[in-house]
């Protein structure tokens, strides 16, 4: 069982958590527009009005590098950990890792065999069509 002389620190915390985020509430409250803007229709974009429509097209090559780039990221992450304690793994350990590298690979494989990794205009889409004739 707890004796209150054990819970002064847990009052003290949470009355200090208290008083900051009323204060800072009440501050935000004071000294910000408290709702006196012309433009309460409008959403909030940093103090600027804005013009035209928020919904950019984004080609999607974008998001692939960003993906590809997090992937390998995080394997090159896995990989000089394991590195750095190849020693202490052992034989296991190369097997796990060797495991790790052939299963990404093989998931670039499938990607690059899929096309996800053609980003440009495709040759079948700019040259022209030929029917063979047997």
């Amino acid at each position: 069982m707890t004796t209150p002389a054990e819970l002064y620190p847990l009052i003290i915390y949470v009355t200090f958590t208290v008083i900051i985020v009323s204060g800072l509430l009440l501050a935000a409250r004071f000294l910000g527009s408290g709702g006196t803007s012309r433009n309460k229709s409008l959403p909030y974009e940093s103090g600027v009005i804005p013009s035209g429509s928020a919904r950019l097209a984004t080609n999607v090559p974008f998001y692939l590098v960003a993906i590809f780039f997090i992937v390998f990221d995080v394997e090159s992450a896995f990989i000089f950990t394991w590195a750095l304690a190849w020693q202490e793994l052992g034989l296991p350990g190369l097997l796990h890792i060797t495991f790790f590298i052939v299963a990404l690979l093989g998931g670039l494989v499938w990607i690059w065999m899929k096309g996800g990794l053609e980003w440009g205009p495709s040759r079948s889409a700019t040259s022209p069509k030929v029917h063979l004739r047997r």
